[in-house]
């Protein structure tokens, strides 16, 4: 198995300062453990290596690091869908598990924290407007006071070597007719939608949140920059091509951006799985550019500092992140620190805190 990123401890910064996570999953994938798995093909399939089994007790392990982390929203990653039964319902056992996870912590034997208080599950947009319309309303049922919305990922690129194991689907997902027959059906339940798709795609994005302006959209992981496959050795050169996609869609009120992923390999930061593992001031130089793009084009009440583990432990462990966050934010006001670090998520998905 790969070695996971183990930064050596560092001291905790500022950790009075209030934390909602508004990303990370939860999952077993037993496939991905063992001794006797091939190398890994991609950069992605190290990051499954790594965190075969994430589940409540890894993520406890996590949010008691140190850091005032007050609460988390779950997002879909395929996790415990329903092994038989009608395919478009089969989704919604990643929201039953989940909302069991939560009120596991909502009961307050684990401590204050409040995990899983918002929930992002998925349905397939593009499959009959019924189906679409039945599968949300049984997340709902599920997970009456949890549920919030669902992600419908877009990502896609002409070079496979970009996704890898992730290269699926087909490109214009967003614009198709199908497609937008399934997500009008969002907005009518108050229900927002996640979006993960690749800094190329964030034009789609911008068509989309035009043609839907009352449904709350929330770019994951800043557009996700990359520096891999065909754009080896040309994440600068298209810094500009992404920032100012960025600030297109910052045009639509009804969008807010998710500040973090960039732990990922796609961006091609020498940080992941780096040896020694990066600390939080390495990683702070090598995102600088794009968090404080982000910032300043969206503003503080648009953004939301995330955490995407366990993916995001290729480069680093959940309270190096963190760390590395609050460097980012050092020259901001109290109240804008406290818009990125909690206020916003709160607000966009609408979480009900002790």
């Amino acid at each position: 198995m790969t070695e996971a990123a183990t930064t050596p401890a560092e001291p905790i910064l500022e950790p009075e300062l209030p934390i909602v996570d508004p990303h990370h999953h939860l999952w077993d994938r037993p496939a991905a453990r063992g001794a006797d798995l091939p190398p890994p093909r991609h950069p992605f399939e190290v990051l499954t290596r790594l965190s075969p089994r994430y589940l409540l007790d890894e993520l406890l392990a996590d949010l008691r690091r140190g850091h005032n982390v007050r609460a988390t929203v779950f997002v879909q990653c395929g996790a415990m869908y329903r092994a038989d039964g009608p395919a478009h319902l089969r989704p919604v056992g990643e929201t039953e598990f989940v909302n069991g996870v939560a009120a596991m912590t909502a009961s307050g034997i684990y401590g204050e924290v409040r995990a899983c208080a918002g929930i992002v599950g998925h349905v397939d947009l593009t499959q009959d407007e019924g189906l679409v319309a039945e599968a949300l309303e049984r997340h709902l049922q599920v997970a009456p006071d949890r549920f919030r919305g669902i992600r419908h990922s877009a990502s896609w690129d002409a070079d496979p070597a970009v996704l890898g194991p992730l290269h699926r689907g087909a490109a214009g997902l967003y614009a198709s007719d199908a497609f937008r027959r399934g997500f009008a059906r969002l907005a009518p339940l108050g229900l927002s939608f996640d979006a993960w798709l690749l800094e190329p795609q964030i034009g789609e994005l911008t068509d989309l949140a035009r043609a839907f302006p009352e449904t709350p959209i929330i770019l994951d992981h800043v557009g996700t920059p990359l520096g891999i496959g065909a754009y080896a050795g040309r994440r600068e050169e298209r810094f500009g091509v992404w920032r100012d996609a960025l600030a297109e869609l910052a045009r639509c009120p009804n969008v807010v951006v998710k500040v973090g992923g960039l732990a990922m390999p796609f961006a091609g930061f020498a940080s992941f799985q780096s040896r020694p593992p990066a600390s939080s001031e390495q990683l702070a130089a090598e995102w600088r550019p794009y968090v404080e793009a982000t910032i300043e084009t969206f503003g503080p009440e648009r953004c939301m500092f995330e955490s995407n583990f366990p993916v995001d432990l290729g480069s680093c462990s959940y309270d190096v992140l963190w760390n590395a966050f609050k460097r980012l934010a050092k020259g901001c006001s109290a109240d804008e620190k406290a818009a990125l670090f909690s206020g916003t998520a709160t607000r966009v998905y609408r979480l009900a805190l002790p």
